[in-house]
């Protein structure tokens, strides 16, 4: 009896020691997997963030901002539309000529090659207003081979830029400082069956001021409205192509 009692004993002693135990293993499971699933929320994982784009604006005077307030060129302007996830560089330079032989060519300045050294992931091309001058509009037969290497010139870049080019700001008649509009309108029709031929996309700045002569108060120089004017051209042109490469 006694036997049979201890036994009993035992084996109860055994089912209890049983019962904890697997109390113990769920009570770990049970903690493991929570503890486990609140790390994962606590712990955020990280994402690289894209750098910004960077945008190198490359042209003369108007670019550079003549005849806007100081800080409102269209550079200035464009990089606020464009917020934070944009660069905007600009390298524009009063006067210059695109063409090689014009009285300023844009190639000998230092602003050509920072712009070059700011790989670029677009490039805004704005020449050719100061070859409508007489002195410069004789060479007009080296205008295009001249604007294709400056093209090549950033294509060939490790950045592998975008480049955009446009069509020069109108010039209300009868111009100023022996820039015109028939030269501009020539420079168009030039520009626009390079831009075909190698794939490139335009920015009509031309278009952008066409009908606004006010905003040119003295025929050349876009003024501050002036200048936005052609910032939110730009703008439309870079998010738009930006938008069709995400999709």
């Amino acid at each position: 009896m006694r036997v049979y009692l201890g036994l009993c004993l035992l084996l109860d002693f055994f089912m209890l020691k049983r019962s904890y135990v697997r109390l113990f293993i769920l009570f770990l499971a049970v903690h493991g997997f929570f503890g486990g699933f609140m790390m994962a929320a606590e712990v955020p994982v990280s994402t690289p963030l894209s750098a910004p784009l960077r945008v190198a604006c490359v042209g003369d005077s108007i670019t550079q901002g003549s005849g806007a307030e100081t800080g409102k060129s269209y550079p200035s302007q464009l990089q606020k539309l464009l917020g934070s996830g944009w660069i905007v560089g600009n390298f524009g330079v009063s006067g210059r000529t695109l063409l090689k032989n014009g009285d300023n060519p844009y190639w000998n300045e230092a602003a050509y090659q920072k712009a070059l050294e700011f790989q670029p992931d677009r490039v805004i091309i704005l020449l050719g207003t100061n070859d409508t001058k007489p002195q410069n509009w004789k060479h007009e037969a080296e205008f295009i081979s001249d604007y294709t290497e400056l093209v090549k010139s950033f294509q060939a870049l490790a950045s592998k830029p975008k480049i955009f080019i446009c069509r020069p700001c109108s010039v209300p008649e009868p111009g100023n400082f022996g820039i015109n509009e028939a030269g501009v309108l020539e420079e168009i029709k030039r520009l626009d069956a390079l831009a075909a031929e190698m794939k490139l996309t335009v920015i009509d700045m031309h278009a952008a001021l066409a009908d606004k002569p006010h905003l040119l108060p003295d025929r050349v120089h876009p003024n501050t409205e002036g200048a936005a004017e052609m910032a939110k051209t730009a703008y439309k042109v870079l998010t738009a192509e930006n938008a069709a490469k995400v999709e």
